[in-house]
């Protein structure tokens, strides 16, 4: 029959539902006719017809209308191809309005509350019930195996399940109807949101299961907990529907005949194992679940565990496959442990013996390459008294027969011998930030970054071995043939507390057997007083290049090695301080090349040197003269001449000995001691020994201020000597210097007139010169400083209570006046010496400087000679003040008395009182 809707659907409607393009089609095959048998069944609101497809075809429509006063398109199927919402079905339905009603606009806001009410309304009974019916799908082109569908229902008004009402693309489209059950909808829903992401409805509104994901089980899950009702489509050969609690897959080793094996795949469901025939896999590519009809009953259900797809798909062909039996071996050692811990399997008695497996235990191999050599560590395993040998930071997991936990115990436990073999290696810190930057690169590990910032700020190699986690330990280090040749010589045997450690390693180096030996020898000697000097090294009989020891100690390392394989420490005291003395007499000049000057006044820096090892003849009578300039002491003590008329205490006749030892070997120096302990006496003391060994005149510069106090001090201790002060310029005296002086044994002048009149000292054949306060001519620059160094004078000492006061320069210039060979340079003395003192960058040199000038200084405070002085005597005199003296402090004592006052503000408070009456 025909319709009664007493209203038309808006066009707007129709485009919303079916999209403008099926509703323009739609509307033209209503206008051609095409739509006939157009039925409407207005209990179940379901219009039913048949229309013309464009080829001739004829397709079943059914149109569900929503209830209430107007009709709303709630679903739509058709025969056709697309199944839904198609064309066909827009003809339909303008085709069963009335004609007068056709495209009669709806009004925008009530649709919308329409809709509104209808999804909030809850019906009697709190709505229909849902239903999900499986149904087996016979093969297709795309899909060889057995089909599993699924499809909603629900409750028709004669209470029979019914497919129209409810379908997938309802589902999909609408959020909520108040139509049904609320719970079961939106359980519903979620399921179908989650299933059409991966398929779309099969013919007749089923959705395929086959391809679904793993998360089809927990949305079944919570459609059952909303008590949607599970259904068999029995047109498809079902009559039940059961889900499997547990299902997993079994490892199945039988015996075959000629002692090969034959492996195959069991489907274990619920505990009890089932024939495999005809079972379906759910989920691609990799399956998750199953399902199998037995009995007419659907059993399906997920995997758990989930097995890999090989093993799957070996259920699912139903395939066996022939093990050899000469692959028993192997089936046994390398691949039943590995499978059993993650697979369960079923193997026959007797099939497979199971090996002997001991492990693990912590290897080092030690492998030597060209320049060095690689050590790494290994996880090492006996399996039937063969060992297998595992990256440590490889998976355990990938090998049956290892085990993580006791691996983890182990390396825990061997710690300190990884650190000690990681601290072989001079550059770990670099090797270290090498291993965690691999590691962050690939991964984004927090742990590692911390790592490796601690790494950075180590300060030496084993704060780097200290701040490395235990990864980084187990990769490995690079080591040099030195390096190499330490850990295996030295490092590895201290490792044997470890009793399950094996070690690998090349024992091609030995430690030398001795210490080296340092040889000093001289060429035939060269013309100007220099010579050539050798120097060798020797170590087991193997002579050593000194510049390759001197480049190894230089570079800090603290062991060489020799192509022979023996190798020696470097970092011995002996080694070191030849290459420090060696780099100082370079430095300074005292060695040019590989000569050395044998007149050189650095006397201790060469006995120093030459101490250090074996020297041949003739530098042992060069050195034996050094060793004696050092000492800087004659033989035996020297008596005091005759002609002193003072007593000397000991450590002035100590005085005496250094002074008469610089003499009698024209060495010049400095007298530096303290105020008050007779510098002055004991310079007499050397002059007149001089003088009566029959030396010539001694000139004495002083300050113009004591320059008379010398002639008295003469006068005193040396009466017998004859003393003159010049007191005047050569062009201000009555006749020349050398006429002023003829007769006398000691001159003394002032600095000033040595500066002014210079060419006339030169021509005086002067013994010695003594510079007394020599802190006159500590600047060099200046020209006093030139005259009294350029001076030609055989001997030359500086007097002076103060050699330094302000920087190490003033005691070159001492040095360079009476010393001239000692530092000839000042740049080179000033690089070498001063500014590495001064700025406190080279402690150790200071040490070095006071050794060096020991010889030619000497300086004694008061505090050290305190013994051999007298006794302090205090004595107090009172003494009456004359007339004038008493006037005089009467009016400095008043007037000191008015200051005091002033500042305390006495004096003006009295005045202002004196003012007021």
């Amino acid at each position: 029959m025909r319709p009664e809707f007493g209203f038309g659907i808006a066009r707007d409607e129709l485009i919303r539902d079916f999209g403008a393009q099926s509703t323009v089609r739609g509307e033209r095959y209503a206008a051609e006719g095409r739509v006939r048998d157009i039925e409407f069944d207005d209990e179940d609101r379901v219009l039913r017809g048949r229309c013309v497809g464009s080829h001739g075809q004829l397709y079943v429509l059914e149109v569900g209308l929503s209830p209430g006063s107007r009709a709303v398109v709630e679903w739509a199927l058709c025969s056709c191809p697309v199944g839904s919402f198609c064309k066909h079905a827009v003809a339909l339905v303008l085709a069963a309005a009335p004609a007068d009603a056709a495209h009669q606009p709806v009004e925008r806001w009530r649709y919308v509350l329409d809709k509104v009410l209808d999804e909030v309304a809850v019906p009697e009974g709190g709505g229909k019930p849902i239903a999900l019916e499986f149904s087996i799908g016979a093969p297709t082109r795309y899909r060889p195996g057995t089909l599993l569908l699924l499809r909603p229902l629900t409750l028709g008004k004669r209470g029979t399940w019914i497919t129209r009402a409810l379908t997938w693309r309802r589902l999909a489209d609408y959020a909520d109807s108040g139509e049904f059950d609320r719970d079961q909808y939106r359980a519903v829903r979620g399921l179908v949101s989650e299933m059409q992401r991966f398929s779309s409805p099969h013919s007749g509104e089923g959705m395929m299961l086959n391809g679904m994901p793993a998360t089809l089980w927990p949305r079944l899950d919570e459609v059952l907990d909303a008590g949607v009702t599970i259904l068999a489509d029995a047109a498809t050969g079902i009559r039940a529907v059961e889900l499997a609690k547990n299902v997993h897959l079994r490892l199945n080793f039988a015996a075959e005949d000629g002692g090969g094996a034959l492996m195959s795949v069991s489907l274990i469901v619920d505990g009890q194992e089932r024939d495999a025939d005809g079972a379906g896999l759910i989920g691609m590519p990799a399956p998750h679940g199953m399902f199998q009809v037995v009995d007419s009953v659907l059993r399906l259900g997920a995997f758990d565990p989930v097995p890999g797809r090989t093993m799957a798909e070996l259920l699912g062909h139903q395939e066996q496959v022939h093990i050899p039996a000469d692959m028993a071996r192997e089936l046994a050692v390398d691949i039943l442990p590995r499978l059993a811990s993650s697979v369960d399997m079923e193997v026959a008695d007797g099939l497979f013996v199971p090996p002997t497996i001991t492990g693990p235990k912590p290897a080092l191999t030690v492998k030597i390459v060209d320049g060095g050599a690689r050590v790494f560590w290994s996880t090492r395993y006996e399996v039937n008294e063969q060992h297998h040998d595992f990256d440590p930071l490889s998976s355990a997991g990938l090998i049956g027969y290892r085990d993580a936990a006791a691996e983890e115990e182990l390396w825990q436990r061997v710690l300190p011998a990884l650190q000690a073999v990681a601290a072989a290696a001079q550059d770990w810190k670099r090797q270290a930030t090498q291993h965690v930057n691999r590691r962050i690169s690939t991964t984004l590990d927090t742990e590692a970054v911390h790592e490796l910032r601690a790494i950075v700020k180590s300060a030496s190699v084993l704060d780097a071995v200290a701040a490395a986690s235990r990864r980084t330990l187990l990769g490995g280090v690079d080591l040099t043939e030195v390096e190499a040749a330490v850990l295996c010589d030295q490092t590895l045997p201290q490792l044997d507390c470890y009793a399950d450690l094996i070690i690998d390693a090349d024992h091609r180096y030995r430690a030398a057997a001795a210490d080296p030996v340092v040889s000093f020898s001289a060429d035939t000697q060269l013309a100007g007083d220099w010579f050539s000097l050798n120097v060798t090294v020797g170590v087991d009989g193997e002579t050593v290049a000194l510049a390759e020891l001197i480049r190894e100690l230089a570079s800090g390392a603290t062991h060489m090695m020799l192509p022979s394989g023996i190798y020696f420490r470097l970092d011995t005291p002996e080694l070191v301080r030849l290459r420090d003395l060696l780099d100082e007499a370079r430095a300074l000049g005292e060695i040019d090349g590989d000569r050395v000057n044998a007149a050189s006044l650095n006397v201790t820096l060469w006995d120093e040197l030459l101490e250090l090892g074996v020297v041949d003849e003739q530098l042992a009578r060069w050195r034996a003269n050094l060793a004696r300039l050092a000492a800087a002491r004659p033989p035996v003590p020297v008596e005091p001449p005759v002609g002193l008329k003072a007593d000397l205490r000991d450590y002035q006749r100590d005085g005496l000995d250094w002074l008469s030892f610089l003499w009698d070997n024209g060495i010049g120096g400095v007298l530096a001691d303290d105020m008050g302990l007779g510098k002055t006496v004991q310079t007499l003391a050397l002059i007149t020994r001089a003088v009566s060994g029959g030396a010539g005149k001694f000139l004495v510069v002083a300050p113009t201020s004591v320059a008379r106090n010398w002639a008295a001090e003469c006068a005193k201790f040396t009466p017998d000597l004859n003393a003159v002060v010049v007191t005047s310029t050569v062009a201000k005296a009555a006749g020349g210097l050398a006429d002023q002086v003829a007769a006398a044994d000691i001159v003394v002048t002032s600095y000033t007139l040595l500066r002014m009149d210079v060419a006339e000292y030169s021509q005086i054949p002067w013994a010695g010169m003594i510079l007394d306060e020599a802190q006159f001519v500590k600047n060099h620059h200046s020209k006093t400083h030139q005259a009294a160094r350029l001076l030609d004078v055989p001997f030359k000492l500086a007097i002076t209570g103060t050699p330094m006061e302000n920087n190490l320069m003033e005691l070159w210039s001492l040095l360079s006046i009476t010393v001239p060979g000692l530092y000839p340079s000042p740049k080179v003395f000033e690089t070498y010496f001063r500014k590495p003192i001064e700025s406190g960058q080279a402690d150790d040199l200071l040490p070095v400087l006071r050794r060096r000038v020991k010889p030619v200084l000497l300086r004694r405070t008061k505090g050290q000679v305190l013994t051999e002085l007298p006794p302090k005597s205090e004595q107090v005199l009172t003494i009456g003040l004359s007339a004038k003296h008493r006037k005089i402090y009467d009016t400095r004592l008043a007037r000191e008395r008015q200051k005091v006052l002033g500042l305390l503000g006495i004096g003006r408070r009295t005045a202002s009182r004196s003012s007021g009456h």
